[in-house]
């Protein structure tokens, strides 16, 4: 493998910390040696009663100390909706989200919903969405979270394969739900909608309302006691191809959770937290719901659209202390200038870390600029449940470096054949199996969850990267085609499936191109079918198609017509071909591509 010269070279920028800086993880190099998960499990209840279930750990034993009464959710949404004018303004304590996911999870037994079950959550980000989960926990059910931008083909594609018994959705999304490809699908939680005419549904499915059903369930259940190996959620994450796949992750699980969150987050019992995550994404529910609430801490979370004045309110208003988000949100927070977070008081910050895709050295250093304090680099994935590479708020890093193995793991470069590769040397990022947070399976498809491990002993992450010689890993690049688009992945097969079922398009192909704001974006190469003319007004026609049947962040912001999609004999498009013609690169060996 070629050696990474060009990224050694940017190396040499640091982030100097205090000598005696606060912080939970004092000694890093100390704690990575000794450091064993087997410690940390006397921190939950389950390790004295041997009753394991996840919202025990989360809320029930909180509302059973003295942090009963303390604020485990803020939320503030001012947009105006349906039902509420004047918009949202609430908070719940520990207690209050025992009762109401207790009231919830009675709900969901009344809809005949079981321990193993599959239960879909197909919510903007409101308090009953987290409620929604917590409740799905307590019954022993398994939450399929769904991101609210998601049309019909995610949709169907995420529901069909994990076989969902049931769903909780809203009025406006009702729609979106492809009900007569989705035989298992038999109950529908609706929340809102109260007085709505609602679409025909077909007749087995039975539809209830989450406002009647609340305010008569009690608000007394005890969680269904599970084991450890038991499942605790599915995420569906896009690859370059195939459909999504189902990452299926086990109740042991909260161990990662609840220590990385800790000692990366740095979270502490007096912190305000704030992760901008949608749980529909892993972020959200990782270290959106896991990681705080095991750990007893107050979180906050912001409704309705992204507003950059909004969030610098948020920050304001609720005295943020520790902030975990995305370069792509930085980098748009970036694009409005300093007089917004000047007309803030942001002092209340103390730690701040990024999430979802590489965070580049301009966003950093504008973050630095504006709040006095560096965002710290997290790399995971929905695969790995937890944070396994980070740069680490009590230790100097290098700008751009992603970081440092997280205790208790060893994440290395490997080459192709599993072996690893000296300093400053392109290779494989690769993680010792044996993690707690790492996913138990692929929802039905063994064959795919043997891929990751497929050089023995080691998790392939399908990402590119090298480490220097002090320690430090740096990302280059991923392994496969999937594209990551405002901190979200996209897999290039699910939009091409999309774009083909428009009746001009004969053939797509799909890539990511860099994009200043937003990491990536979609492009799409097309071939029109017979009788189809190019033109800018079908190029819109095309992006709104796959907007309105996949999801806005899918569809593609450029489109370029071609005569033909380049494809191998056997099929395979070509993407790096593709990427050669966007920046006007030689296309290289063709010798496979089709005649």
């Amino acid at each position: 493998m070629k050696r990474a010269v060009s990224f050694v070279q940017k190396s040499s920028e640091w982030v100097r910390k205090p000598k005696h800086i606060d912080a939970n993880l004092k000694d890093y190099f100390k704690t990575y040696k000794t450091f064993r998960w087997k410690s940390v499990e006397k921190e939950f209840d389950w390790s004295r009663t041997k009753k394991v279930n996840i919202v025990h750990e989360m809320i029930d034993r909180h509302a059973a100390s003295t942090r009963k009464n303390k604020v485990a959710l803020f939320y503030w949404d001012p947009s105006p909706s349906a039902g509420y004018p004047q918009g949202r303004d609430e908070k719940y304590t520990f207690l209050d989200l025992k009762n109401e996911s207790s009231r919830f999870g009675n709900v969901l037994k009344k809809m005949g919903v079981r321990k193993g079950d599959r239960v879909a959550v197909f919510l903007p980000r409101t308090p009953e969405l987290y409620i929604s989960i917590l409740g799905i926990h307590r019954v022993g059910a398994i939450p399929v979270p769904l991101f609210e931008a998601f049309m019909e083909t995610a949709i169907e594609d995420r529901l069909s394969n994990s076989e969902a018994k049931a769903i909780i959705t809203a009025s406006q999304l009702l729609e979106r739900i492809p009900f007569s490809k989705l035989p298992c699908l038999k109950e529908v939680c609706l929340v809102g909608g109260d007085g709505e005419v609602m679409p025909s549904l077909p007749t087995s499915v039975r539809l209830i309302s989450y406002t009647e059903e609340m305010q008569k369930a009690s608000r007394e259940l005890e969680p269904v006691w599970l084991n450890l190996n038991d499942g605790l959620v599915i995420h569906y994450t896009s690859g370059s191809t195939g459909r999504s796949k189902g990452v299926l992750h086990r109740q042991y699980a909260m161990l990662g959770h609840y220590q990385t969150a800790k000692w990366a987050l740095d979270l502490r019992d007096d912190d305000v937290y704030w992760c901008t995550a949608d749980p529909g994404w892993v972020t959200g529910t990782s270290y959106g719901i896991y990681g705080p609430w095991t750990l007893g801490i107050s979180s906050v979370v912001l409704g309705g659209r992204f507003s950059a004045q909004q969030w610098y309110q948020t920050i304001e208003k609720y005295r943020v202390t520790v902030w975990y988000s995305a370069p792509t949100a930085f980098r748009m927070l970036m694009s409005k200038g300093e007089a917004l977070p000047k007309s803030c008081d942001l002092k209340s910050l103390r730690h701040i870390c990024s999430v979802g895709e590489p965070l580049n050295p301009e966003a950093l250093r504008w973050v630095w600029k504006v709040t006095g304090i560096p965002p710290h680099e997290t790399w995971w994935m929905t695969e790995t449940g937890m944070q396994i590479v980070c740069n680490y708020r009590s230790l100097d890093f290098k700008v751009g470096a992603t970081g440092r193995p997280f205790p208790g793991t060893y994440a290395t470069v490997v080459n192709d054949k599993g072996e690893e590769v000296p300093p400053n040397t392109l290779g494989n990022l690769v993680v010792k199996a044996g993690w707690p947070s790492m996913m138990k399976e692929i929802w039905g498809n063994k064959g795919k969850y043997n891929e990751y491990f497929r050089l023995k002993g080691w998790y392939l992450s399908g990402d590119t990267c090298y480490k220097d010689k002090e320690g430090f890993i740096w990302f280059a690049g991923r392994a496969d085609d999937v594209i990551k688009t405002a901190g979200e992945r996209v897999g290039p097969f699910e939009v091409e499936s999309a774009l083909v079922q428009h009746p001009a398009v004969a053939e797509a192909g799909v890539i990511g191109k860099p994009d200043e704001l937003r990491g990536q974006l979609i492009k799409a190469f097309i071939s029109l079918r017979s009788g189809f003319s190019p033109s800018e007004d079908l190029k819109k026609e095309i992006a709104e198609f796959v907007k309105k049947n996949m999801a806005a962040h899918a569809a593609p912001r450029e489109i370029e017509f071609c005569e033909r999609v380049p494809k191998t004999r056997s099929g395979k498009i070509m993407r790096r071909v593709l990427r050669a013609w966007d920046q006007g690169l030689p296309v290289g060996d063709i010798s496979t591509m089709e005649e």
